[in-house]
């Protein structure tokens, strides 16, 4: 009796044991090439993110999902969840069922069944659970053949070319928006991570900053100052209670500050606002909660109501040192609450926040990366300020390196290189540019690391 292998053992297999790239067939009988096998998913939804495979009708880029058997696609109701929808093939050890592999959309994928091109699959499950090998990417060849030197200019220049792009992006918003409004819609996506993003910058759209910024001209306290915000950015965003009541029935409204919030936001004239349902809060950590995240915003705001959020980090760039220590640059972004958000989370009794920082050194050091250096650089170019376009690049350039994320360490994995070769920000950001710009895109044969093999 043949003994089953495990779905991880499955997962290593598509990652690493495949012999042939080149000459699969499906289980429908089409050809296909795997181009990039994608990277593991630590979010909901399909196994693998971002893969590419090549199909006699061109490129299709998306997601893979991995079972032992095909009928673990119907088992798991994956044909009812729409965050499967990103699915461009199914991959299987057996394809033991006549069903096709439907989406929720409606469409059908093709299924890969992998007992054919691989080795023993069952007798060889040590060699599954050790593998350690990238499947035959002339990416690790040249990785393995190139000095360290040469990979970390090719680092650095993709850095400077994710740097540079992101400066093209807001010189473009420049020409058509407001400064601050530009910065403002900056900061708020990357308050979002990937997850939330989009509804930020939504967010950001439908409530301007000359919206929030024009109450500092109001002889309030600090305190009313927040209240204000805070009811104007979560009201907006439909995320107060009383635009929840499915979510909050048990707790709602016994708490001073969520009433003061909620009469706020009915008396001030405001536009229409988001649905709840357009944020996505599943499986995000506390601390990064949209919640959480707007409120920081508010903060920032009072923090800044004197000179406004442009002056003040604009500015901040010009005095901050280049190649000193950074702590004092990433300070002025920090942000922790008082009051409510120091132990909350999101309304209510059950939301209970174990840090009264709503944005911490981590965060704050990715938007100064992501946003404020390249912004700044846009804004010298706008404004004909060569010296301060000079000094936002070298900081950027000398920036230590940050907190290491999931695409990082996919990357650095697929590489096989050292924490000690990507040591700063600009290196970072070379990787997941590499990864954006070529691995996700099918374009190994434009990769700088395979063109210095040819």
């Amino acid at each position: 009796m043949k003994s089953s292998p495990s779905e991880s053992q499955v997962i290593k297999v598509w990652q690493h044991q495949l012999l042939d790239r080149t000459r699969l067939i499906t289980e429908e009988g089409k050809p296909i090439e795997i181009i990039y096998p994608g990277r593991i998913n630590d979010d909901q939804g399909a196994d693998f993110k971002d893969a590419v495979i090549a199909t006699s009708k061109g490129l299709r880029k998306g997601d893979i999902e991995v079972h032992v058997n095909s009928s673990g696609w119907r088992e798991h109701r994956h044909y009812q969840d729409e965050a499967y929808n990103r699915v461009i093939m199914h991959v299987v050890m057996w394809h033991n069922t006549k069903a096709a592999t439907t989406l929720q959309n409606g469409r059908e994928i093709p299924i890969l069944a992998l007992h054919k091109y691989i080795k023993n699959p069952i007798n060889q499950q040590s060699n599954l659970a050790s593998s350690s090998t990238t499947q035959n990417m002339s990416c690790l060849k040249a990785t393995q053949r190139l000095t360290t030197d040469m990979i970390a200019e090719i680092l650095d220049r993709a850095g400077e070319e994710r740097f540079l792009a992101k400066a093209a992006r807001f010189r473009r918003d420049l020409a058509q928006i407001d400064a601050g409004q530009s910065l403002y819609q900056g900061i708020m996506g990357a308050l979002g991570y990937s997850k939330n993003k989009l509804p930020f910058l939504e967010l950001a759209r439908r409530l301007p900053l000359q919206n929030l910024e024009s109450m500092a001209q109001d002889r309030i306290s600090g305190e009313e100052f927040l209240a204000r915000q805070q009811a104007l950015l979560l009201g907006t965003a439909g995320l107060l209670p009383s635009q929840r009541q499915d979510r909050h029935q048990e707790n709602r409204l016994d708490d001073k500050w969520i009433d003061k919030l909620e009469r706020l936001w009915a008396s001030s004239p405001h536009t229409e606002a988001m649905s709840p349902d357009a944020w996505h809060l599943f499986k995000v950590r506390p601390n990064n909660s949209p919640i959480r995240r707007l409120v920081a915003m508010s903060y920032l705001l009072l923090r800044y109501r004197e000179r406004g959020i442009l002056k003040e980090l604009v500015g901040l760039v010009k005095k901050v040192p280049v190649n000193r220590d950074f702590h004092t640059f990433e300070s002025e972004l920090l942000v922790k609450a008082k009051g409510y958000w120091a132990s909350h989370f999101d309304f209510g009794s059950g939301s209970t926040a174990r840090s009264p920082t709503l944005l911490g050194r981590e965060r704050a050091a990715g938007i100064i990366i992501n946003v404020v250096l390249p912004f700044t650089f846009a804004w010298s170019q706008f404004t004909s300020q060569p010296e301060l376009k000079k000094k936002a690049f070298d900081l950027y350039r000398s920036y230590p390196k940050l907190a290491v994320n999931s695409l990082e360490r996919h990357m650095m994995a697929q590489l096989r290189l050292s924490g000690s070769l990507v040591n700063s920000a600009q290196r970072q950001q070379g990787l997941i540019h590499i990864y954006n710009t070529l691995c996700t895109q099918g374009k190994c044969n434009c990769c700088p690391l395979s063109c210095l093999l040819s």
